[in-house]
């Protein structure tokens, strides 16, 4: 399915420092770099055409025609990264990457799976999990999916799915190992009985490990105590020699 492409106007940004930006993002406008052939530009986006832009289909994977304010060419761009306020949560910085579309790009597409309710594990008191939410991709920029569904509502109690089992769009690789990438899997939970016991062997194993390592000590202590302070030489009776103060 064809990615989304969004013509994205920015303005150049001259004056650079934390004052400046705040009083931008007063403004409803969000500081960013455009990286390309000509090194990096720093610009100007209004909050609302950036939100458009990425609210599209393609959500964050949605090709960007960037337009810089008073010129024709336009540059098509990815989204790189993005900084968001710790406070109020709204974007506070993007890096945009300028990208051939006849190239293949690397992408970091989100895995999201349906049908949990319909496992056949799960329906018995199985716990589904899933390791692995997000994978490596390869594709062209208008080729790369916002995410990849995976059905697991076939999955069995103590079976997994494994990134070899989902099933991918045309012209995207998959560059994760494909046997060893667990997508999803349904275990069996544990009983109360055994996670009593799991943590009694667990505080067990702990006490005597600190058993083991004060051993020595005390053997060093009885060693000591048993030691002879030393021979008293005899007197010609056979009586230990004592000298009197």
């Amino acid at each position: 399915m064809p990615g989304d492409r969004h013509r994205l106007e920015v303005k150049e940004r001259d004056l650079l420092g934390s004052a400046e930006t705040r009083r931008l993002r007063k403004q409803g406008l969000i500081p960013g770099v455009l990286y390309g052939k000509g090194g990096p530009k720093p610009f100007l986006v209004g909050e609302r055409d950036l939100r458009s832009a990425l609210t599209t289909t393609s959500g964050l994977h949605a090709v960007l025609d960037v337009v810089v304010e008073g010129q024709t060419t336009a540059h098509p761009s990815i989204l790189k990264d993005y900084q968001r306020d710790p406070i109020r949560g709204h974007v506070a910085h993007i890096d945009l990457q300028e990208v051939r579309l006849d190239q293949p790009i690397h992408a970091v597409v989100s895995i999201h799976i349906l049908g949990t309710e319909d496992s056949p594990g799960v329906r018995e008191g199985g716990v589904m999990s899933q390791p692995t939410t997000e994978i490596n991709v390869e594709a062209l920029p208008m080729e790369v999916p916002e995410s990849i569904d995976l059905d697991v509502s076939a999955l069995a109690m103590g079976s997994s799915l494994r990134l070899e089992d989902l099933k991918v769009p045309e012209g995207v690789t998959l560059l994760d190992d494909l046997h060893e990438t667990v997508l999803a899997t349904v275990s069996t939970p544990m009983r109360e009985e055994e996670l009593e016991a799991a943590t009694d062997e667990a505080a067990a194993e702990g006490l005597g490990g600190d058993e083991a390592e004060e051993a020595p000590e005390g053997d060093a202590e009885e060693a000591a105590d048993g030691e002879p302070e030393g021979d008293a030489a005899p007197s010609a009776d056979g009586e230990p020699d004592t000298t009197e103060a």
